[in-house]
């Protein structure tokens, strides 16, 4: 009997559509629909304050203004740029570094691990970038502490030069999150490669280079696609640091910040939509390039 005339199987087929229902009315209410809206507003030049009746048609303007008109968008796509290339290195190096320092079991190393993991929990908080500005003003404690050796200190989020340097401290600070990961690779990299090694005589730094690191390759590449988009994805940071403008003189002008100025501060929505659709494109072919990448140098344990 044909497996979809079995009325026994039909029920169960039933079953699982009614459980994935409310996951289904989510995708299309929340994601699917929203998005096709905003793909349609991103060809208009539709404002929050207009009325429907007055939606124009303006086909490809606004995706050519962007790249041709707009110079504030390419200061926010270097901004973002240079953002990601510097943070998100520094901080999976981080990340990396101590983890190498907790991975074995001492005690009070358990506490340690709750300490350095703590900002992550406190990521992308407005509380947090409150409390980092604060530290980063002019009568701030990064301040107070160069005082205590003659220095004397800059007003630094309000300096072009200084001010997303505070934004990529803060965002190394929280690396919490990659290295939980990092810690739980660790565990996975068989301790009878280290002893043959220093049976053969190698170093640290070559059981390391040799060993550690492709043995956590797969680690480092799960947590190089997430902290990548995650850098690109920066908001609340650079919106609380600066005060919502992205100065001074767009130094911290991050691209998502722009796209929030532009629909909900200029309620250019048409232009705003325009801008997600060519970061969601950005986003994934960025995605693809480092996917496409892994097959060189990442290194699973079944050898592939």
């Amino acid at each position: 009997m044909p497996r979809s005339s079995n009325p026994a199987n039909r029920k169960e087929g039933i079953a699982g559509y009614v459980f994935l229902s409310p996951w289904l009315l989510g995708l299309m209410g929340i994601t699917a629909i929203p998005m096709l809206g905003s793909l349609v507003l991103s060809f208009t030049n539709y404002d929050l304050l207009s009325d429907w009746s007055e939606l124009e048609w303006v086909g490809f303007d606004n995706y050519t203004r962007m790249f041709a008109d707009d110079p504030h968008y390419l200061d926010a796509v270097g901004v973002t740029v240079i953002f990601a290339l510097v943070a998100v290195p520094l901080k999976l190096a981080a990340a990396l570094g101590v983890a190498l320092l907790l991975n074995k079991e001492r005690r009070g190393t358990g506490i340690f691990r709750g300490l350095f993991y703590l900002p992550s929990l406190l990521g992308g908080s407005v509380a947090l970038a409150l409390v980092w500005r604060a530290m980063w003003s002019k009568d701030g404690a990064v301040n107070a502490f160069l005082a205590l050796f003659g220095i004397e200190g800059l007003n630094w989020i309000n300096e072009p030069d200084w001010a997303l340097e505070t934004l990529v401290v803060l965002a190394i600070w929280q690396f919490g999150a990659p290295m939980v990961i990092f810690l739980a690779g660790l565990k996975q990299v068989p301790n009878e490669l280290y002893e043959a090694a220093a049976v053969d005589g190698a170093t640290k730094w070559r059981s390391f280079w040799h060993i550690t690191l492709p043995g956590l390759s797969p680690v480092i590449f799960f947590n190089l696609v997430l902290e990548t988009i995650n850098g690109f994805q920066g908001f609340t940071s650079a919106y609380v640091v600066s005060g919502g403008t992205g100065g001074p003189v767009d130094s911290t002008l991050m691209y998502t910040l722009y796209l929030y100025q532009s629909g909900f501060t200029d309620y250019e929505m048409g232009y705003a939509s325009a801008m997600a659709w060519v970061f969601l494109i950005a986003i994934a072919l960025i995605t693809a390039t480092l996917f496409s990448t892994g097959k060189f140098w990442v290194h699973y344990g079944d050898g592939q």
